[in-house]
């Protein structure tokens, strides 16, 4: 080999590796498990309290000392009493690039799933979207969002059963949305086991059969990405497909492309070079599926203790929360034998990375 190939080589082997080192941002108490994480582009932190553990909080703000407070005060992130202000469960949540704050609350037996949106310059409440039949039925778990800021648009997984996961479409500009290929082979589970520690991980007694869940949009708002945790394929679909209400969701489904293999996964995020990030939740790692639809590894440890949600940073840092999720009581038959391993921790991204997905 060449010198000046040897020495191309060897500074792309070490550049990989060093995109790969992961930086703890903070250890986080029982009280506060992270589910999904937002960053602002002046580096403020954001990260839903997942409601598997059943704490009272919903929603948090991660300090640079650690510390945490309830977002967006104490009367929001927790639960509504007797006035309509208070979250009833929140995972996804994003950070628009004018500064809104979106939260994805789900629904009870009494209320219908929100967008709510909170301005974090004026530290106010910007706006609530009520996302009522038919656009979620009484299957839907509203899972995690991406926000469209060249169109205006908000798009959602809907977790639902295997037969109604679904994406959502929300018009920002008239606040209409849509219910999107509800049960197709896009959004639905493949029957395969997620196993993890060596167990089988359940949800309702069953083996856990989970759609539509991991969503991101790339940074141009053309393509929304999106696929099933129970799934090893990473779909695409062009977001003027998807704001077209002309199509039919036959039409629709016929436009969505597979961009390439993935593993049994939670959050996804992507740079501007293509790289769709994934955490692994079967291995404790984080990946990547390349622009050329191959999937490759990026770091794995013990500490990536079911790596849940991303978030793009400033410097073009990817941050990640840990919550080791198999081990809480709802995919673990009813018991809690989580380690003390909450986390959130950050690492390099292999390209320019824009904040605002």
């Amino acid at each position: 080999m060449k010198p000046v190939y040897f020495i191309a080589t060897i500074l792309f082997l070490f550049s990989q590796f060093a995109a790969a080192q992961l930086t703890k941002v903070a250890s986080l108490p029982d009280s506060v498990p992270p589910g999904n994480i937002a960053v602002s582009k002046e580096g403020r932190i954001f990260y839903s309290v997942h409601e598997f553990y059943g704490n009272p909080l919903k929603v948090v703000e991660l300090h640079e000392d650690g510390t945490t407070t309830p977002y967006p005060n104490l009367t929001w992130a927790s639960a509504p009493k007797n006035s309509l202000a208070g979250l009833n469960g929140v995972l996804g949540l994003n950070v628009s690039r004018d500064g809104i704050l979106w939260l994805l609350d789900g629904a009870t037996p009494e209320s219908n799933a929100r967008l709510i949106g909170w301005n974090i310059n004026t530290e106010s409440l910007h706006r609530v979207i009520y996302l009522g039949f038919p656009v979620t039925n009484e299957t839907s778990f509203v899972n995690d969002l991406a926000i469209d800021d060249t169109n205006n648009a908000i798009y959602i997984t809907d977790v639902g059963t295997p037969d109604t996961s679904a994406l959502i479409v929300v018009d920002l500009k008239t606040g209409l949305a849509k219910r999107v290929l509800s049960g197709s082979q896009y959004t639905r589970p493949e029957d395969i086991d997620m196993v993890i520690e060596s167990r089988v991980v359940t949800l309702g007694g069953q083996p856990a059969r989970i759609g539509a869940n991991p969503i991101t949009i790339s940074p141009d708002n053309q393509w929304l990405y999106f696929g099933a945790m129970n799934g090893l394929s990473l779909f695409r679909v062009s977001t003027k497909d998807l704001l077209n209400n002309n199509l039919s969701d036959k039409q629709l489904a016929q436009r969505v492309q597979r961009y390439g293999d993935k593993p049994i996964s939670d959050g996804i995020t992507i740079d501007n070079a293509g790289n769709v990030y994934i955490t692994s939740i079967t291995d404790n790692s984080v990946g990547i599926v390349k622009p050329n639809g191959q999937y490759q590894q990026l770091y794995q440890s013990e500490k990536l203790s079911w790596a849940d949600g991303f978030a793009v940073g400033p410097n073009n840092q990817i941050y990640v929360t840990v919550n080791e999720l198999h081990r809480s009581p709802v995919l673990n038959n009813g018991k809690d034998t989580t380690k003390g391993q909450f986390a959130i921790y950050r690492f390099d991204a292999l390209s320019q990375a824009t904040i605002g997905r």
